[in-house]
């Protein structure tokens, strides 16, 4: 179970991704979490930064999906302009968001990555189902929500058992 919460890259922030790595690697969709992997969790929108690197993966031909456990409202607000499709609510870890996903990429899971910042969600969901996960650090953990502030706890304890 512990190999399973293990992603196939972790970096600091998704500027720190090689996106033609990725692309060389036969990655073609990128899903991504919203709340401290985009942008803060309470940020509302995306930054000039976020936007630029939005463009660079597309321009390289990659499609984007949002999938954020949030609710509609924040999901929305955040994806309608930068016209990038999303699923809100979307009960990661489980496999019906991320097929879902993959199904609006057009790709299969060899073909997918899954950018995320918790590993008991973004991590543990794609790994689940052969997904390239990759673990970023929170952008903002002041701001998490209590479900996330638990998960953190958990991902700690998991953490130093794998260390053992």
């Amino acid at each position: 179970m512990l190999k399973k919460l293990v992603p196939r890259q972790s970096v600091k922030t998704i500027y720190d991704i090689d996106a033609d790595h990725l692309w060389g690697f036969g990655i073609r969709g990128i899903i991504t979490d919203l709340d401290n992997t985009l942008v803060g969790a309470r940020d509302p929108q995306a930054t000039p930064e976020l936007i630029e690197w939005l463009k660079r993966v597309q321009q390289l031909g990659f499609k984007v999906v949002i999938v954020s456990n949030n609710n509609h409202g924040r999901v929305s607000a955040f994806a309608k302009p930068l016209g990038i499709p999303f699923i809100h609510r979307a009960k990661k870890p489980a496999n019906v968001s991320f097929h879902k996903a993959m199904q609006l990429l057009g790709t299969n899971a060899r073909q997918t990555a899954v950018i995320g910042d918790q590993m008991l969600t973004d991590v543990l969901g794609g790994n689940r189902m052969g997904l390239y996960t990759i673990l970023v650090q929170p952008i903002s953990i002041g701001d998490e929500g209590f479900f996330t502030k638990i998960n953190r706890r958990i991902e700690k304890l998991a953490l130093s058992m794998m260390k053992k």
